[in-house]
């Protein structure tokens, strides 16, 4: 499968020889309240010669008793500690989250690609209890990438072989309740490109449980996709054809005895299907109009069509598998592996930074930052001295508000003050990030950089000399490859 890679790789590359390649990994699982497993090696394919980019995890039924439920708030849940842990030692940050209840969505970016994910928002929408109980719904983050406006949906619908129409419904009902704080796409449909995934529900109808189960042992799948509720109703309805899915090869992944491999041996021997997915759409370019009109919706039309046209956008799908080793779950989760190839709407970050002189806490320090582009910025804006290996936004070790403090400033260059007092006493490789409260990311981050151990902190024999209290997650050379 890897030399197939390669040689589609080839091809794609050929077609747009402007575009570059982003390789994302989305998955989806229903983990049925389940605790984490041990390893996620295997669900995050990180012994592959090729690493992703950017991760996309969508959970259902993350559990959410109350008492669990608020300690998540206040701290890490279970799932997100571990991706984080498993993820952060390999350059990869959490850029942005959303729980509802159970729902759980996560976006990782590989740390070289940070500052170039802007305008990042996240929401929900409750679907159960007539929209007021948040077992049901969906989960949405958008953001832009490189100036590709993406958009990731993950959803748990309707339950129950009879409500096929009622599913339809829900997405629909989604789709249309979530808006965002954006003037170019303020609704998910009218973002360049969308990922729909998770526990969809649906279920195949028709076919008898004997049937079903002989198609999977003789791994003939196709028999079964006629009988697909998803696929039956794309042929109706308008909204699901606009969405594309790679073939089911793959065998149904619910539903399962726990920790097992065995389809459900319970007295109600629920019908296997392929109630977990995961589904794209490109926006379709727009039409190329005959008659202009000044101010009108056919001009914005116009300017989305020459923009398609000189910042294109291609996606490919490499993978689309379950993952049969993990039986935590009376589901098995999901896995889709795509390649990006889109044109930089730009390449270069929106602020540049760097630690003036040496720092240890026995010195007040000196930030400088550069403005490369204009930004709208705020007296919300701070910078974050950072671990290397840092797992989140949240995750510094101290930060300073850019307007308060700073010291000296000209065209060119603005520095900023940073007190000793927030610096750490043990010391250990560092990077700086400005965060831009506008556009709710980080838009420019530094060169690693090492904060020294206190002097004054050894002499009176505060830390052992040779302690590091910075733990060195991820090397520096490695940082930004």
């Amino acid at each position: 499968m890897e030399e197939n890679e390669e040689k589609s790789d080839l091809s794609l590359k050929k077609g747009n020889s402007e575009g570059e390649s982003f390789r994302l990994q989305v998955v989806t699982w229903n983990v049925a309240t389940a605790d984490p497993p041990d390893d996620l090696t295997s669900l995050f394919h990180l012994n592959s010669p090729k690493s992703p980019d950017l991760y996309v995890i969508g959970l259902q039924e993350v559990y959410s008793g109350p008492i669990r439920f608020v300690s998540d708030i206040v701290f890490d849940d279970p799932w997100s500690h571990l991706f984080m842990s498993t993820l952060t030692p390999r350059a990869y940050v959490k850029v942005s989250s959303i729980r509802m209840q159970g729902l759980l969505l996560l976006f990782f970016s590989k740390v070289q690609h940070v500052p170039f994910i802007r305008d990042i928002q996240a929401t929900y929408t409750r679907t159960g209890m007539f929209g007021y109980w948040g077992n049901k719904g969906g989960v949405s983050i958008r953001l832009s990438f490189y100036g590709h406006m993406l958009c990731f949906l993950n959803c748990h619908l309707a339950a129950h072989m009879n409500y096929a129409s009622e599913r339809v419904d829900e997405f629909e009902y989604i789709m249309d309740k979530q808006i965002f704080e954006c003037k170019k796409a303020p609704r998910i449909v009218d973002h360049r490109l969308v990922f729909w995934f998770g526990d969809l529900n649906f279920r195949i109808q028709d076919h008898g449980m004997h049937f079903v189960r002989s198609c999977i042992n003789n791994q003939t799948y196709s028999l079964l996709w006629n009988k697909d509720q998803l696929i039956m109703m794309k042929n109706k309805e308008q909204i699901l054809q606009e969405f594309e899915e790679g073939p089911l090869d793959f065998q149904p992944t619910y539903k399962f005895d726990l920790n097992s491999d065995t389809y459900d041996s319970s007295g109600k021997k629920r019908k296997p299907a392929w109630t977990d997915r995961i589904l794209w759409r490109l926006r379709s370019e727009a039409p190329v109009l005959q008659e202009k009109h000044e101010n009108t919706v056919d001009d914005k039309e116009d300017r989305q069509l020459d923009e398609e046209e000189e910042y294109p956008l291609k996606i490919r799908q490499d993978l689309y598998t379950s993952n049969m080793e993990y039986g935590i779950s009376d589901h098995k989760p999901v896995i889709g592996i795509f390649t990006l190839e889109l044109r930089k709407m730009y390449d270069t970050p929106l602020v540049w930074l760097q630690a003036e002189g040496d720092w240890s806490a026995d010195i007040d320090a000196i930030v400088l930052y550069s403005p490369l582009q204009p930004f709208p910025s705020s007296t919300w804006d701070w910078i974050g001295l950072y671990k290397v290996g840092f797992t989140s936004v949240s995750d510094y070790i101290t930060y300073t508000w850019v307007k308060d403090n700073e010291v000296v400033f000209n065209e060119e260059i603005i520095q900023v003050y940073v007190s000793k007092e927030e610096i750490p006493v043990q010391g250990g490789e560092c990077v700086l990030c400005y965060y831009s409260s506008t556009l709710r990311c980080i838009i420019g981050i530094s060169e690693p950089f090492k904060v020294h151990e206190s002097k004054v902190a050894i002499e009176e024999g505060l830390l052992p000399e040779r302690i590091n209290g910075l733990d060195k997650t991820v090397a520096s050379e490695d940082f930004w490859n």
